[in-house]
């Protein structure tokens, strides 16, 4: 099974990095009470931590490093598409060289946190109007818009670049995809 390739913002990993973990976090306050007794209080779900660790190898593998160190010094949450996770808004809070970088391989490890407090119930597509070049947001969908059905063995990545768009793009234009990663054979996915 070929999985699709991790993605942050505008960056796509050429491979995708060797090993993942994710944390999930709940707050719970623990208040004493007489008698050696206590009394604990859910204040809700904390953020969710993926960490892993990757490797850049051959010509130009410190180069790559540097293009993912440059998306890492630009601030702000950004989507992270994760091969098998659910893709979620995230801050990119860590890039480490795990060794002595060389021009044909780097070792490195990276953090992201989940940040929930920019979620929309539903994405809104981008539409581009007629007569000023801009760009609105809508919910109604064009009459020009089109479509891919599905084959086996798709990825939404593929059907992406087979359309010369970019899998967000792809994403935007289809609000009700969940999890970038399950798309079944016959399913209708958006294109234009």
């Amino acid at each position: 099974m070929e999985l699709t390739p991790m993605q942050y913002k505008d960056y796509i990993w050429p491979h995708n990095p060797r090993t993942y973990t994710i944390s999930y976090e709940r707050k719970v306050a623990v208040h004493k009470v007489p008698f050696g007794r206590y009394a604990m209080q859910d204040l809700g779900l904390g953020r969710r931590v993926m960490r892993g660790e990757g490797e850049f190898y051959g010509e130009g593998a410190y180069e790559e490093f540097k293009k993912l160190a440059s998306v890492f010094y630009h601030g702000g949450p950004g989507v992270l598409l994760h091969p098998v996770w659910q893709s979620a808004n995230a801050y990119f809070v860590e890039l480490s060289l795990a060794q002595e970088p060389r021009k044909d391989y780097v070792r490195y490890t990276f953090t992201f946190w989940e940040d929930s407090s920019g979620y929309k119930q539903k994405l809104e597509p981008v539409v581009k109007t007629g007569t000023g070049g801009g760009q609105s947001t809508g919910g109604s969908v064009p009459a020009s818009a089109q479509y891919h059905t599905v084959v086996r063995g798709e990825t939404l990545w593929g059907i992406a670049q087979g359309q010369g768009i970019t899998l967000g793009e792809l994403l935007v234009l289809n609000p009700q995809l969940k999890n970038p990663n399950v798309i079944q054979p016959g399913q209708k996915i958006r294109v234009r």
